[in-house]
């Protein structure tokens, strides 16, 4: 096979991934959300894994104070985790409590977030038994730097 063929070989190869590439990408971009904020499925659980078993994640049958500020406007449930490797502690909007009830923890345009923000919390609880928070940077410190 000469240099022509071959040349001409790699040339038709490419322009066909570039055709594909594309094709992809349109289809992808029909799947988006159309609107700022919709979620084309509302309903989506979210979940964590807490490394502790289920009485241990909702001590004397109650859920964790961040689950409790979200009150009726969440489903929760638990779970085993697969493999026995904890508990699966799930929550997602309730149909049409959404709006009421999450709106004053929502920030931005993602209605989940208070709901992930919660998880997160509850977990660290049930582990730790605090709310995890990030050091604060050396400057606010109080010493020779700050």
């Amino acid at each position: 096979m000469g240099r022509i063929a071959r040349m001409t070989g790699v040339a038709v190869a490419s322009a066909a991934g570039a055709v594909a590439a594309r094709a992809l990408r349109v289809r992808r971009r029909e799947s988006w959300p159309r609107a700022a904020g919709a979620d084309p499925r509302p309903g989506r659980w979210q979940v964590v894994t807490v490394d502790r078993a289920p009485g241990e994640v909702l001590p004397d049958g109650r859920w964790a104070e961040p689950l409790r500020r979200l009150g009726n406007a969440v489903q929760v449930e638990v779970r085993p985790a697969p493999g026995c490797r904890g508990t699966e502690l799930a929550a997602r909007p309730r149909a049409g409590a959404t709006p009421a009830g999450l709106a004053a923890h929502t920030a931005g345009d993602d209605p989940g977030r208070p709901i992930r923000a919660a998880l997160r919390q509850a977990k660290q609880l049930a582990e730790t038994g605090e709310v995890l928070r990030a050091d604060r940077p050396a400057m606010d410190r109080a010493g020779p730097r700050g």
